[in-house]
């Protein structure tokens, strides 16, 4: 950087803050009514699930630094006690507007279309008997209901498990006053959404909950149930490993996974109901802290809204866009021809993701690949991909995977498909300390006219076959022997841990060149505004959160840089405020598929760098991961993405606004004529396909 970008006070807006800001354009989305109405209750469930993770991560994260005291807050840049006094006020405020649009807009809709999600109270006869006979066949051996007896019974919740508290009357007036009783809903054990029989035409649905208090009077038999509230506790997440780099690394982090779940209270989860003399007594019983509440309506855990039933009802969800066949790859057998030709740019979910499976699953039986090389983060719990690196392996192949088991919430399952891979006879690496290894990288090497020819596949997103259906990504194939030569030089690095003896000339990478020349791609950008040349710079991103990159783009702005955000998630920046980034313009697009591809792009004097990456630019990927940005330089193939970009700038339907003045506001169309930009690009690669066929 700079001295004169050194001496400038920026602006920033607080990473968590903005994360918040990311979360309520997913509940945006519930309250569209231009939503399929299935599909709202979907952004629900999403808007759930993702709030539950950040108490789980960055809310711990901040309580444990409030717990170390001054000391600590003046070695910060921030307090965390009004950091968290900011946050959960926030969070609050989005859950009274959750809880509004469920019970007011959802359910209401839900009636609408003879879909009855009922209470307890609202059953009839015949349901009645169902439950009963539910209660004894299903429910019953899962349920233990326990009366809390003051200062004597102190029971141990579960992280993110669902609980019904009861007040209780004794029948016969032995203990005076009212009882406590808690019950665990067993959701980890039955389904939550339970069909219930229902007349003609008339759909009725029950959560497990309900099940759960209209059993109360078989659970506490000699008490009257007076009511039920629900709880929930969210418990610190992270796994506190002391030193990473001495002792075994793997060992310790099996030992963290065990203790995660039974980790310290990060926030209490009920039902705003609650009396307050009940809600006390149990901030006491659970140790909780007054400040660490979060109030909700009657249900949690609503992420298993997801799961909710469709009964058949199609017009209640998305129009689905079926994923497009790539011509080229059509057979399996012919993709090492056909990636000798020429390089080849796929676009998840619209294209479908078989060609990636293929490429291994070929790969595996093909007797004239000697090697496979990959680097795995997340994996779907039944792999093709993972299959096929075994089934190489038993055929002979030299098969080497880089595991990183520190991807949050998917250690157990990564060091699983490790221990199952080594089995195999596969060479397995594992993570490095203090580094994670978030690159989406295979190298496949090929025996061909007595020579090996290398092939290349490098990505935005990981290699699972789940959510390759849900994330939007790029995959790039090739075999241009300047990149499979540089890849080849990465595993090298990942197998033998031994720094490369050559630099990177093309690929960018984490912890060699990638935060460098990022800078001065910048940099570039800034001489050429202030030649009085044309300069610009897009930016499609997850987060953008590292302060050093930040203060580089403000000056670029106030240098004459034309800059185009397009940031899903967090963004620290502040954008298109006078006049520190008065040239800098920044959308967010929620949309059915979450937009996950990370794309740089530079003007260059007109030479127009442009790169795909898995990295965003937060400070953990630019300086504690391992990542890969990757140039593309065929014409075409810059041009498809160059023309997707446009299509999302052009986006007046999903997109919102992030600048700091009109944060989230969705974008005004300028004409009459809606577009939005993931119907339109899956049209855009259709008709490529329709066009092109087997020369796309």
């Amino acid at each position: 950087m700079t001295k004169e970008t050194e001496l400038v006070n920026y602006e920033h807006i607080d990473r968590d803050i903005s994360w918040l800001n990311f979360n309520y354009r997913v509940l945006q989305e519930s309250k569209d009514p231009s939503v399929p109405l299935l599909e709202r209750l979907k952004f629900l469930a999403i808007y759930s699930s993702n709030l539950g993770e950040f108490f789980r991560i960055r809310v711990a994260h901040h309580r444990n630094l409030k717990k170390l005291g001054k000391n600590t807050k003046s070695q910060l840049d921030y307090n965390p006690n009004i950091l968290l006094k900011q946050l959960y006020k926030i969070a609050n405020k989005h859950l009274l507007e959750f809880n509004d649009i469920f019970e007011n807009e959802i359910i209401p809709e839900l009636r609408n279309h003879n879909i009855y999600l009922l209470s307890h109270r609202e059953i009839s006869k015949a349901q009645e008997q169902f439950l009963e006979i539910y209660f004894q066949e299903n429910l019953l051996p899962f349920v233990q209901p326990v009366l809390l007896v003051r200062n004597k019974v102190k029971p141990f919740l579960n992280n993110s498990e669902l609980y019904l508290t009861i007040i209780l009357k004794d029948k016969e007036a032995e203990i005076k006053g009212d009882q406590y009783g808690i019950v665990k809903i067993p959701s980890d054990h039955l389904p939550r959404f339970i069909i219930l029989p229902s007349e003609k035409k008339r759909f009725d649905v029950i959560l497990l909950d309900e099940i759960v208090r209209y059993s109360l009077k078989w659970l506490f038999p000699g008490f009257d149930v007076i009511h039920s509230y629900s709880i929930k506790i969210t418990r610190d997440a992270e796994l506190y490993i002391e030193d990473e780099f001495s002792g075994d690394l793997m060992e310790k982090i099996k030992k963290s996974l065990i203790k995660r779940n039974i980790g310290p209270a990060s926030r209490l989860v009920y039902d705003e109901a609650m009396p307050k003399e009940m809600l006390n007594y149990f901030l006491n019983l659970l140790e909780i802290h007054m400040g660490d509440l979060t109030p909700e309506g009657r249900y949690h855990n609503n992420f298993d809204f997801i799961h909710f039933p469709d009964f058949g009802k199609k017009e209640l969800k998305n129009k689905p866009l079926k994923p497009i066949s790539y011509k080229p790859f059509d057979d399996p057998e012919l993709m090492f021809e056909n990636i000798r030709k020429s390089e080849h740019l796929l676009c998840f979910p619209y294209h479908s993701y078989e060609p990636v499976i293929q490429f291994f699953e070929y790969a595996a039986k093909d007797p004239d690949v000697t090697q496979i090389k990959i680097t795995q983060y997340r994996v779907a719990k039944h792999s093709r991909i993972m299959d096929a690196l075994k089934l190489a392996a038993s055929e002979g192949k030299s098969v080497f995977v880089f595991i990183e088991v520190k991807a949050r919430f998917d250690e157990a399952a990564n060091l699983a498909w490790g221990e199952e891979m080594e089995k195999q006879g596969v060479k397995v690496r594992y993570s490095f300390p203090g580094l994670k290894v978030h690159a989406k990288t295979a190298l496949i090497s090929r025996r061909e006219n007595d020579e090996i020819q290398q092939y290349v596949y490098l990505s935005t997103g990981n290699f699972h076959e789940q959510t390759a259906k849900v994330y939007v990504d790029y995959g790039f194939f090739t075999c241009d022997e300047a990149l499979t030569t540089e890849v080849s030089r990465f595993f090298g690095f990942l197998e033998n841990i031994k720094l490369p003896t050559q630099p990177f000339r093309h690929l960018l990478i984490g912890q060699f060149n990638l935060n460098e020349e990022i800078h001065q791609l910048i940099a570039y950008e800034i001489e050429q505004a202030k030649a009085g040349k044309k300069a610009k710079i897009i930016l499609k991103l997850n987060n953008l959160q590292d302060t050093e990159i930040i203060d580089l783009l403000y000056h670029a702005s106030q240098s004459g840089v034309q800059i185009q955000l397009i940031i899903r998630g967090i963004c620290c920046m502040v954008v298109g405020k006078d006049p520190i980034s008065k040239t800098v313009k920044g959308i967010s697009i929620i949309d059915r598929y979450l937009e996950h591809s990370r794309i740089y792009y530079f003007y260059h004097g007109g030479e127009e760098k442009l790169y795909l990456s898995s990295a965003d630019w937060m400070v953990r990927n630019l300086h504690f991961r391992i990542e890969t940005a990757f140039p593309i330089y065929n014409p075409d193939l810059k041009k498809i993405i160059l023309d997707n970009i446009e299509y999302q700038l052009k986006d007046n339907v999903k997109a919102r606004s992030i600048h700091y003045n009109s944060m989230n506001k969705y974008i005004t169309p300028k004409s009459k004529k809606k577009f939005q930009s993931q119907i339109e690009i899956h049209k855009y690669f259709r008709e490529r396909t329709d066009t092109h066929g087997k020369k796309e």
